[in-house]
C-alpha cells in the first residue's frame, strides 16, 4: 500500500506534461525547470575536470581525501549538474565525501563514445589530483548509473586503478530494451515509458549496434570491477535492467549487493525531500561509500 509520501510523489510525476515526440530542446527545458533548491551549508564550486565541465559539490562534513564521481541521469540527451544537485548534496553528506559532478558531452550533438571518454577522464583528472582509489567512488542515476558500469569497464580495460566502489541508481544498461519489465511493469511506472525510452537511445547509440558493450554495459565483460550497490524500484520497467546486470556481475566473481525497493519509482532518491525512502536510500549510499573508501 503506498504512503500518502509516495502518492504525492506520483501526483507531482504524473502532472508532468509527458511528450515522447517532443524536441530535444524541450525535454532539456523541462528537466531544468524541476531542479530542487541545495541546501545553504553546501558549498558549490565550478571546476575543469580534465576538460570537462564539473562542480565539486561538497557538504560541511565531506572528508577532503574522500571523493565521488558523479554522472547524472537523462537518457544521455539531457539532464546537468543544475538538475541533481541537490540529491548529489545529500550523497555527499550521507557518504561524507566531496562529489564531483559533471556535465558530461549530450547526445545528438555529442553521440557514443563522448559521455564515455567525459567521465573517464573526469575519473583520471581525480587521480592526478592526488585522490587515491581506494577513496573514490562513482555513482550515477539511470543513463548515468549505466554510464557507471561504462566507465568502470573502460577504466579497467584500460588498465586505469578502479575506484573503491561504485553505486549505481536505476541503470539503464540495456539500450536494446530486452528486459521483460519494460512490459511486465509499464503500467505501474509513472516516468519512464517505452516510447520515450527509443529515440533517447537512439541519439546516444547513433550508428552503433545498442549492443555494444559500453553502449549497454548488460552485454560487457564484467570482472574485476569494485564492489557494486545497485537500487532500483520495483515499479521500473528498467527493473530487469539492474536484475540481469546484477547476475552478470556476480557470475564474473564481482561484490554485488542488489536492492529491490518495493514500490518505488525510477531514481525516487530524487525526491528525497518528501519522500523518506528517498533519503533512506541515499543514506544507504553513504553508508556503502563509507564502508569502502574508509
Amino acid at each position: 500500500m503506498a504512503s500518502q509520501q509516495l502518492a504525492k510523489v506520483l501526483e507531482i510525476v504524473r502532472s508532468q506534461p509527458s511528450n515522447p515526440n517532443a524536441s530535444v530542446e524541450k525535454m532539456r527545458a523541462g528537466m531544468e525547470k524541476v531542479a530542487e533548491r541545495v541546501a545553504p551549508d553546501i558549498k558549490c564550486e565550478p571546476v575543469d575536470a580534465g576538460g570537462v565541465v564539473g562542480e565539486w559539490i561538497v557538504a560541511p562534513n565531506a572528508a577532503p581525501d574522500r571523493a565521488i564521481l558523479y554522472l547524472h541521469g537523462g537518457g544521455y540527451v539531457m539532464g546537468s549538474i543544475h538538475t541533481h544537485r541537490a540529491m548529489i548534496a545529500r550523497i555527499s553528506r550521507a557518504a561524507q565525501a566531496r562529489v564531483l559532478a559533471i556535465d558530461y558531452a549530450l547526445a545528438p550533438e555529442n553521440p557514443f563514445p563522448a559521455a564515455v571518454n567525459d567521465a573517464t577522464a573526469a575519473y583520471k583528472w581525480l587521480l592526478k589530483q592526488g585522490y587515491k582509489p581506494g577513496k573514490l567512488a562513482i555513482s550515477g542515476d539511470s543513463a548515468g548509473g549505466g554510464l557507471t558500469f561504462s566507465t568502470l569497464v573502460a577504466l579497467r580495460d584500460s588498465g586505469t586503478p578502479l575506484p573503491a566502489a561504485a553505486a549505481p541508481i536505476s541503470p539503464w544498461t540495456d539500450l536494446a530494451a530486452t528486459g521483460a519489465s519494460i512490459v511486465s511493469r509499464a503500467a505501474a511506472d509513472p516516468m519512464v515509458g517505452r516510447e520515450g525510452l527509443a529515440p533517447m537511445a537512439n541519439h546516444y547509440t547513433g550508428s552503433n549496434d545498442p549492443k555494444t558493450p559500453l553502449i549497454s554495459p548488460l552485454y560487457a565483460d564484467l570482472h574485476g570491477l569494485p564492489p557494486l550497490l545497485i537500487h532500483v524500484g520495483d515499479a521500473e520497467i528498467l527493473l530487469d535492467d539492474s536484475t540481469r546486470i546484477a547476475e552478470r556481475a556476480k557470475a564474473a566473481g564481482v561484490d554485488v549487493t542488489l536492492e529491490v525497493w518495493p514500490e518505488m519509482v525510477h531514481v525516487w532518491h530524487v525526491f528525497a525531500k518528501i519522500l523518506p525512502e528517498g533519503q533512506q536510500a541515499i543514506d544507504r549510499i553513504g553508508e556503502f561509500i563509507r564502508t569502502h573508501t574508509r
